[in-house]
């Protein structure tokens, strides 16, 4: 047989094998919505009903913080917040705001184990950034402390900044950062309050820093409140010599439209 003909005939035979193995999974395990669980035709997806119900933050925005604007002011207009107190970080960007099904998710991913919630999630989260991943020169999650992820056997950070770049074809680097503080749970805790409970917290391996001198980093988090935890970290990977750091969350605690 010619081997051309042959690695097409192979080809054509793996994509029939999975397309099968694809079939016979879900006719085993229907695919269901990751909102609510009713039935969909894809096993990474939401339902019509849940997507309506899905907070996202879409243009017009501040080009800094990521804060929705109630009207567009134009182009690369920044927030009175991002003026009157700058972040360290360059840009932030979230897929959604902190609510209904959106909190639901990052719950299940948190709380519940829901590693099956990642890959939706992240891709998401890829699209959300504004071109910032595929500009990155590294993916990095904000670590927990060695204690809190024993406890908790898994860091979701850690798993969306994976499949991030994963998906994009970018440098992951967990190692970048080290939580060398063990602190309070944030939940509960006023901007103040976390701002302390989180100084000091992260460090750069000095066998990472040069890696990171002069780079564009993507910090990777579940979710964006007071950016207490998020600043912190960008603080440490600045003090390392990175260029820019955009900070990447699925979700973001936000009252309303400025």
């Amino acid at each position: 047989m010619d081997r051309h003909v042959w690695r097409n005939w192979t080809a054509h035979g793996a994509s029939l094998f999975a397309r099968l193995r694809t079939g016979a999974v879900n006719l085993l395990f229907p695919p269901v919505c990751r909102g609510c669980g009713r039935l969909t035709g894809d096993a990474h997806a939401v339902c019509p009903s849940c997507w309506a119900g899905l907070p996202l933050i879409e243009r017009p925005y501040c080009d800094v913080l990521g804060l929705p604007f109630a009207f567009d002011p134009g182009e690369g207009a920044v927030s009175p917040e991002a003026i009157a107190d700058p972040p360290v970080f360059d840009r932030l960007r979230s897929v959604a705001l902190h609510q209904g099904i959106a909190r639901d998710l990052v719950h299940g991913l948190k709380y519940r184990d829901r590693t099956d919630l990642a890959p939706m999630m992240a891709e998401w989260m890829i699209r959300a950034s504004d071109g910032a991943v595929a500009a990155a020169d590294m993916i990095v999650p904000v670590p927990l402390h060695p204690f809190r992820l024993w406890r908790r056997k898994f860091n979701q950070a850690a798993e969306l900044a994976r499949i991030i770049a994963e998906r994009a074809g970018r440098p992951y680097r967990p190692d970048a950062l080290r939580r060398i503080k063990r602190t309070s749970r944030q939940v509960g805790l006023g901007l103040r309050a976390r701002e302390d409970n989180v100084r000091g917290a992260f460090a750069v391996p000095e066998c990472v820093r040069p890696t990171l001198a002069g780079k564009s980093i993507v910090l990777v988090d579940d979710v964006y409140t007071t950016g207490a935890t998020v600043s912190a970290a960008t603080r440490a990977l600045k003090r390392a010599g990175a260029r820019d750091v955009t900070v990447l969350t699925f979700a973001r605690a936000l009252s309303g439209p400025i």
